[in-house]
């Protein structure tokens, strides 16, 4: 069943605020994963999936998702919201370092890792995991924070010493992670991914404005949303943005 733009795709004016910078946060890996979920029925696996954000979307457009997730309450919210949106979505109990356990090898033919490879004490061995579990040919979503977007983030909020510190963390070195784990470039991902045994298809800049801009602004300005997610579209791709982007996301096969 090919995937189709649905009215979350993007915000309208009869959406709740949440909802319009949700749609703002989201668009632009929602663009990438179109074309890579079009055919099918399909296996996905969605790692860290928490309360099926992503998952039950997929699961919506026909495909067989299992998400694999440590939190038994989050699965038990995935099962809840499965279930009044009629679908069916798989729920498998531990993460990365488990994931061929659990799951078994070539067991899909997409894996979504969003948010999670910045948590993981070894991010090399846990995408040698994802890539043991995809089948030949299969295609990983990959989200991470990105570290130069961080840096401003916090010089703009005055934490000045702490953007400082930022500018020597590595996130393949060892060096310390920040609080909320680990951050990478671009070329810091790219090469893990290689070292893994991917080859990376495309590379797009998330949330490039939108942590920028105020809520206030999204909630009051009518439009102003739909318009943030076009410029978030129309930016995703130019190189010159991604060290502003919060987020990377890379499909690789």
């Amino acid at each position: 069943m090919p995937v189709t733009e649905r009215p979350g795709d993007r915000p309208s004016e009869r959406d709740r605020p949440s909802e319009r910078r949700g749609a703002a946060r989201t668009a632009v890996v929602w663009s990438a994963l179109r074309p890579v979920l079009g055919g099918g029925p399909l296996d996905v696996l969605d790692i860290g999936g928490g309360t099926g954000g992503f998952a039950v979307r997929v699961a919506e457009q026909g495909h067989r998702v299992t998400v694999v997730d440590p939190s038994p309450d989050a699965l038990a919210s995935l099962g809840r919201r499965a279930r009044e949106l009629g679908v069916e979505v798989a729920a498998q109990q531990g993460d990365l370092s488990t994931l061929v356990d659990v799951t078994g090898a070539d067991a899909a033919d997409v894996v979504l890792c969003h948010g999670v490879l910045e948590v993981v004490e070894d991010p090399a061995a846990a995408l040698r995991s994802l890539r043991a579990v995809l089948r030949p040919g299969g295609t990983l979503s990959l989200l991470v924070a990105q570290r130069h977007a961080a840096v401003v983030a916090r010089a703009m909020a005055g934490h000045f010493q702490q953007a400082l510190a930022m500018l020597d963390e590595g996130a393949t070195t060892g060096a310390p992670a920040g609080r909320s784990g680990s951050r990478f470039t671009r070329d810091e991902v790219g090469a893990l991914l290689e070292d893994a045994g991917f080859e990376v298809a495309s590379v797009h800049g998330v949330r490039v404005f939108a942590d920028l801009v105020p809520g206030s602004l999204l909630d009051l300005e009518p439009g102003a949303a739909g318009a943030l997610v076009d410029l978030e579209q129309a930016v995703a791709a130019r190189p010159e943005y991604l060290p502003l982007a919060t987020q990377l996301h890379l499909l690789a096969r």
